[in-house]
């Protein structure tokens, strides 16, 4: 057993491009039969190539500034059960959660298109509950809608369409969502 570090430069790699680093690091190396046993065990980005991704903001101060809340916990939940609801019953779920005090809901990672509830109508009903809940309670609320989809730009459109229903949040699984996904 034998461990070795490797240094590159940052111009082999091109900027904001999670792919090509992984690709760069791993991606041929990972293919050599001889190198069965291979592992990555440690992967330090510099500063100043981090610096060249140009993703959304995000953190815990990005949520309370949308949400307007200060000061204490942020109290939300997963929407259950996460498969099986028509779109209808899911909006009035979230609805409920919202109108019971909750700051946020939000999707669960495998809530994306399915027979019984499609994107779209889940993400109507889901915007009117926001609304109702915000206009009977008096509070900013949001809800997590997942935008995941089979391909970047599907994902792009469902996330736009989000906006413009005024949802101010979306999230994708960035697991399955794949490098280039996640920095679309």
């Amino acid at each position: 057993q034998y461990i070795a570090y490797v240094a590159y430069p940052l111009d082999l790699f091109e900027e904001g491009s999670v792919t090509n680093m992984f690709t760069s690091i791993v991606g041929n190396v990972f293919g050599f039969k001889a190198l069965r046993a291979l592992r990555l065990e440690d992967l330090r980005i510099p500063p100043a190539y981090s610096k060249t991704f140009q993703g959304p903001p995000h953190g815990i101060q990005v949520e309370r500034d949308k949400l307007n809340k200060y000061g204490r916990p942020l109290l939300g939940c997963t929407i259950k059960p996460k498969l099986g609801l028509s779109a209808k019953n899911y909006g009035r779920a979230v609805y409920e959660c919202l109108r019971g005090g909750l700051d946020f809901t939000k999707d669960d990672e495998n809530v994306n298109s399915q027979p019984f509830m499609r994107w779209r109508d889940r993400f109507l009903f889901c915007a009117e509950a926001i609304y109702k809940a915000q206009a009977e309670t008096g509070e900013i609320k949001g809800h997590y809608l997942n935008a995941t989809a089979g391909t970047c730009e599907e994902m792009i459109k469902r996330a736009v369409f989000a906006r413009e229903l005024g949802v101010p949040i979306v999230m994708h699984d960035y697991l399955t969502g794949g490098f280039t996904a996640n920095t679309s």
